[in-house]
């Protein structure tokens, strides 16, 4: 299946370059043990959790007509903090990486709805974002790389869940640059990979980020904006997650990253939630898709024996 090639305007060295890629979802039955299970449950808790402890800032600030809380903010107070209260202790129970993604995927949702409310989003209405349910019929963690990879003997590793069993009904074409894990309302449990690649012949669609989106504070590894960096800092580490990172290269990941996400804004993703043949979708992967393989694991294209 064709898609539009996304060309990207990265920083590099004081100058533009133009990088094109294409963004494809690859869905796989997954088969966790009941050790496991346990574990992916704390997960799709906390992510819940997170993300309605956010939600719940931000709404009783705006009842209050108070300024938006930012996603620094949240960070600060609903994962770094909460951590070390008695009442949110259980949150370092699983990895960093499912609750900073959490706290951006409720950003993209307040985004959506902000664009749908000035016109700016393409399609259907967006209402505004809504509190989760344990009872709801699907529960899901999405992970960066530093949180998963592909292992030589046919497994997915995540982080703080194991390692688990995978029906590889097709390989994938590159490395995934992010996963995310359902379960549906029958228990089953799915992984959903993004997969970035670089078809010839495709029409292109040129993106540029805002120059005020905030490439050099945001961690490209967990997605925590660390705040303002004087301009002679060239290097420096997550206060989030201890990822050290080269200035330059962190904050041309972050420009290409969210070139993906405007131009992907609006499409709707493909969940093959029955299993079936696995189909390729046009992907509105969110920005956080993507990082460094976990050191330690090996990342793998494709399944060998496949």
């Amino acid at each position: 299946m064709s898609a539009p090639r996304l060309v990207v305007l990265i920083p590099f060295g004081g100058n533009y370059r133009r990088v094109a890629v294409v963004q494809l979802r690859y869905n796989y039955r997954a088969y966790p043990d009941v050790v496991q299970c346990r574990a992916l449950a704390r997960a799709f808790g906390c992510a819940r959790v997170v993300w309605n402890d956010c939600l719940r800032d931000r709404k009783e600030a705006h009842a209050a007509g108070l300024p938006y809380v930012t996603s620094a903010e949240l960070s600060r107070l609903r994962i770094t903090q909460a951590k070390r209260t008695e009442e949110r202790a259980w949150l370092a129970d699983v990895s960093a990486v499912v609750l900073q993604q959490s706290l951006r995927d409720l950003d993209a949702a307040y985004k959506s709805f902000f664009d749908s409310l000035k016109g700016k989003r393409q399609g259907r209405k967006v209402g505004p974002p809504r509190y989760k349910s344990k009872k709801d019929t699907r529960q899901s963690i999405r992970l960066n790389t530093n949180a998963f990879s592909l292992q030589d003997d046919g497994t997915v590793y995540v982080a703080k869940v194991g390692h688990l069993k995978v029906k590889w009904s097709r390989r994938l074409p590159a490395a995934p640059t992010s996963l995310t894990i359902i379960k549906d309302s029958s228990g089953r449990y799915f992984l959903s990979f993004v997969v970035d690649t670089a078809p010839d012949l495709l029409p292109e669609v040129e993106a540029e980020s805002d120059r005020t989106f905030p490439s050099s504070q945001i961690c490209s590894a967990c997605g925590f904006r660390d705040g303002p960096k004087p301009l002679h800092v060239r290097s420096w580490t997550c206060s989030a997650c201890g990822t050290v990172h080269d200035r330059d290269h962190n904050a041309a990941h972050n420009v290409l990253i969210e070139g993906r996400r405007i131009v992907a804004a609006g499409r709707a993703e493909t969940l093959n939630a029955c299993g079936a043949q696995v189909r390729r979708a046009h992907v509105p992967a969110q920005r956080g898709e993507a990082g460094s393989p976990r050191k330690g694991h090996t990342t793998q294209t494709g399944i060998t024996g496949l």
